[in-house]
């Protein structure tokens, strides 16, 4: 029991990957749609490249969308919209008119005038009027019926009973109010304006829309159009091997297609089709593992980064299957070359391109015309990719977006011409539907937010933003220790250029340079290069107190840039700019001064760790040979060639870039920049020669 759980211990980290993995092939299988694949490929306007196909069953040929759409859209111009008479509407506004009457008559003649002629005759006129209005109906105006005319007719609703009604046989409020103002034209001046003003406030419309019956009506005539024209028999040729598929075999062999897959993911063979789904499925991920272990074996070390690309890959795959399960007119709404840009936002452009494929291999298997789909959305992809590869402006998204609309469109039309030989069949909605892909694709940027935020991962956008030298942390530098603020600008212009010249990040080592000194605010004073009045305070210190305070600034950088949320991966340049190496000053004295004293150089050496990526390992060597030519009293070629020699080949010896990645060559190219650099800032001449 013990061994074993030593070795769960020594291969934790492949369980957890193969764990990883499987749960992602088991819910990429769960989404997939339960249905067979028709095995032949086929595009219209391209020869048939299949051996004969002659008709396995009886199966009938289906109308075109766009034909049987606009049969639809002919069958429900016809239709009517149904209104419901509201029951007891008409007594219940009744009884509240005599009421409102005998009040109104009592507040303005009184009780002894309640019951003469005059008093009856004007209740009878106005309950004629209101029941008038309410025998033939005041409807509610909806918006297919208005502007219509009189003689349209509507269906209205009693009980069980649906009758034909036109318009003009029906009161709206409007026309009500006209009706009550000419039937009160006769009746005395005196009372015609109380009377009025009780007949409107007791209109209410008892005819209204019937959302539901006009529903059904509408479905009803739908459902009787036929999405069928003709049969195919069993046993009948349906199209010979090397003949154009034009529009009407093109149909014929879609019919074949729906009605092959239905019979197959309806019969017992489901277990068979659902272990070729895991098949495919796993083999993509394999080739997938295969390709980060070969050339991103960095990104595969890290679960944070496989859990990014893997989360991509499934949200963007599920999204597709749960449109084609719901509304496959819909599919090329879905903003597939989002998911490229996102990953070369966070990583390369090889790995997004093949993240990209990956994600539309698995997706192709659902869709019907797999290569079509997978051509667009590869181009369109590629050229998402070259557009954000050096991502510095938010403004590129905008262009991006842009670029991803005009090639989905070219294609669109390309793909047209070869199919049809002309743009009779151009569908305006396909242009509606790229234009939205295009714009969902903007919303990269929040989502690029949300990952940084998730996986403490940073882009080129966020890195311009943390060198911005009015960030709160850096003017505090800049205040506080100004002398460090200027060193830190002269690291990170040379930084900048030597990682340039090998190939790394330069905005990373730029950000990296700029806050890899923050833990001297605290105690600028202790630094040489912020003694602008001459006192040192580390006269009055011994050499282990003076070297304690020096190693201290990393520790106190690592705090303050936890403190201000700071990435984690500008924490490593604060960690790592010193590595393990002395503060050599204060050591050498403490020997000098004590000769025969055993002096541990733990007091004297920064914690580490070590630089483990070009571009820490860069810093480490800039930071080192600025700092130290300070010291240089005349700065010749030479002096400033040799110092620099020195520097960095003492970092070597004390084996400060055994966890980098840099080569000898790199190193060499490395000390040409920092010498050229340094002889910039010192204004050095090159010595001509004389005879």
């Amino acid at each position: 029991m013990k061994r074993f759980l030593y070795w769960l211990r020594d291969h934790h980290d492949i369980l957890g990957k193969i764990f990883l993995f499987s749960m992602v092939i088991w819910l990429l299988i769960m989404i997939f749609p339960r249905e067979g694949k028709f095995r032949y490929e086929y595009q219209r306007g391209k020869p048939w490249q299949h051996d004969d196909l002659i008709s396995p069953v009886d199966f009938a040929i289906l109308k075109p969308e766009t034909e049987l759409k606009t049969e639809q859209e002919a069958a429900l111009r016809d239709a009517r919209p149904y209104f419901q008479r509201l029951r007891g509407l008409a007594d219940q506004q009744m009884n509240y008119l005599i009421n409102s009457f005998d009040k109104a008559w009592v507040s303005r003649y009184g009780r002894q005038a309640g019951d003469n002629a005059t008093r009856q005759a004007e209740l009878e006129v106005i309950i004629s009027v209101l029941d008038t209005l309410f025998s033939h109906g005041i409807i509610n105006i909806i918006n297919e019926i208005e502007n219509k005319p009189s003689n349209y007719e509507i269906f209205i609703v009693e009980g069980n009973t649906a009758s034909r009604v036109p318009l003009s046989r029906l009161f709206t409020i409007t026309s009500a109010e006209i009706y009550v103002t000419r039937q009160l034209a006769q009746v005395n001046p005196e009372h015609a304006e109380m009377l009025s003003g009780l007949l409107l406030n007791a209109l209410k419309q008892n005819i209204v829309f019937d959302p539901e019956n006009t529903r059904r009506a509408r479905e009803a005539l739908v459902s009787e159009i036929p999405n069928s024209r003709g049969m195919v028999q069993s046993g009948e040729k349906i199209i010979m091997k090397g003949e154009l598929v034009n529009a009407e075999k093109f149909q014929i062999l879609e019919s074949l297609r729906s009605d092959y897959e239905q019979r197959l993911g309806s019969n017992f063979r489901y277990s068979n089709i659902l272990l070729g789904q895991s098949l495919l499925i796993s083999l993509t991920m394999v080739a997938f593992i295969l390709f980060m272990i070969s050339f991103r074996r960095d990104v595969f070390a890290e679960n944070k980064k496989l859990i990014i690309l893997l989360l991509t890959i499934y949200c963007m795959v599920a999204l597709a299957s749960l449109t084609i399960a719901s509304t496959p007119n819909l599919l090329m709404l879905l903003p597939f070359c989002l998911v490229p840009i996102v990953i070369r936002v966070f990583f390369d452009t090889r790995l997004a391109l093949f993240v990209h494929i990956v994600t539309l291999v698995l997706t192709g298997f659902m869709v019907p015309s797999g290569f079509e789909f997978i051509f667009q959305q590869l181009i369109t992809g590629i050229i998402a990719i070259i557009s954000v590869a050096e991502l510095r402006r938010r403004a590129q998204f905008f262009i991006t977006a842009l670029a991803i609309f005009v090639t989905y469109s070219a294609i669109y039309i390309g793909m047209l011409l070869i199919q049809d030989g002309s743009l009779a069949n151009l569908d305006n909605s396909s242009f509606l539907l790229y234009g939205g892909s295009a714009l969902f694709t903007l919303f990269s940027y929040p989502i690029i937010f949300v990952f940084e935020k998730l996986f403490g991962m940073v882009t080129d956008v966020t890195l311009m933003e943390l060198s911005d030298t009015n960030r709160p942390l850096l003017r505090q530098l800049s205040l506080y220790a100004p002398g460090t603020f200027q060193h830190s600008m002269q690291v990170a212009n040379i930084a900048e250029a030597a990682i340039y010249e090998i190939g790394g990040n330069t905005l990373l080592v730029r950000a990296g340079a700029l806050y890899h000194d923050i833990g001297k605010i605290e105690m600028p004073m202790y630094f040489i290069e912020n003694q602008a009045s001459g006192v040192n305070p580390h006269d009055e210190l011994s050499f282990e107190e003076s070297a304690a305070i020096i190693v201290s600034h990393v520790i106190k950088g690592v705090e303050k840039a936890k403190k201000h949320k700071l990435p984690e991966v500008l924490v490593d340049f604060i960690r790592t700019h010193h590595g393990t190496r002395m503060v050599e000053y204060f050591y050498n004295r403490q020997r000098i001064d004590n000769p025969d004293m055993e002096v541990s150089d733990k007091l004297f050496r920064y914690p580490g760790p070590v630089p483990f990526s070009k571009e820490t390992s860069v810093l480490m060597m800039a930071d080192s040979v600025e700092a130290a030519s300070r010291s240089v009293k005349v700065p010749t070629a030479a002096s400033i060639a040799q110092l620099v020699d020195k520097i960095i080949d003492g970092q070597i010896e004390t084996h400060q870039f055994v966890n980098s990645d840099l080569t000898l060559k790199d190193i060499t190219r490395i000390k040409k920049i920092l010498k050229k650099k340094l002889m910039s800032i010192y204004h050095v001449r090159i010595e001509y020669p004389t005879l």
